[in-house]
């Protein structure tokens, strides 16, 4: 999806930038780890089809993607940008008569990176992003049976469950989004500015 291609969203911890080409090589990386393509339910991929997805995802109007950085190590350079990658956070429109409904998908890579928040912050910033921007209405989320750290938060956020597969193991989750709900999660405060996102 091309609407946040000039856009970072910036926050307490993290910056939202879309994915770019620069970005595949340390994405590939991480999705080397067994315990992450299980966790995402994802195949892996080949570098040369690494690039080929990012492009893919980038033209795609049902998908909208960002890659989460560390805020205290990107200095707006280019390469504290990939230094400071720990994730990403994803949108997909999957339900072709309902634009107002999306599912949402967290990944924080890194493993130094977890347990401090990011992973909440992304969702908040994507949540909102998505009610105010792309007029979203409902989330979902489907999340493995193992993955309780997942589970616990997207409940801490107010999801709450719809329906199990046994057959892949994984528990869908629904929040329906109300103006009320966003103003609950900003909690008197903006959580995150637009800002222009440059291209280098």
């Amino acid at each position: 999806m091309k609407i946040n291609e000039h856009l970072k969203l910036v926050a307490r911890n993290i910056v939202l930038v879309p994915y770019e080409s620069k970005h595949v090589e340390r994405y590939h990386e991480w999705m080397k780890s067994e315990e992450l393509q299980t966790l995402t339910a994802s195949e892996p991929l080949s570098l040369e089809q690494e690039y080929e997805m990012q492009q893919a995802w980038r033209n795609d109007e049902n998908k909208c993607t960002f890659i989460v950085l560390d805020k205290s190590k990107y200095h707006g350079s280019v390469s504290t940008e990939i230094e400071s990658m720990v994730g990403d956070v994803n949108l997909f429109f999957n339900e072709a008569d309902d634009n107002t409904t999306a599912e949402i998908e967290i990944m924080i890579a890194e493993p130094l990176a977890r347990g401090r928040g990011f992973g909440k912050e992304a969702l908040l910033c994507m949540m909102i992003f998505g009610f105010e921007e792309l007029s979203i209405r409902r989330y979902t989320a489907k999340i493995g049976y193992s993955n309780e750290t997942s589970l616990k938060m997207f409940s801490k956020l107010g999801f709450t469950e719809v329906s199990r597969s046994e057959v892949f193991k994984e528990v869908t989750l629904e929040l329906r989004v109300m103006d009320s709900v966003i103003a609950d999660f900003l909690q008197g405060s903006e959580l995150y500015c637009h800002e222009e996102y440059t291209h280098t």
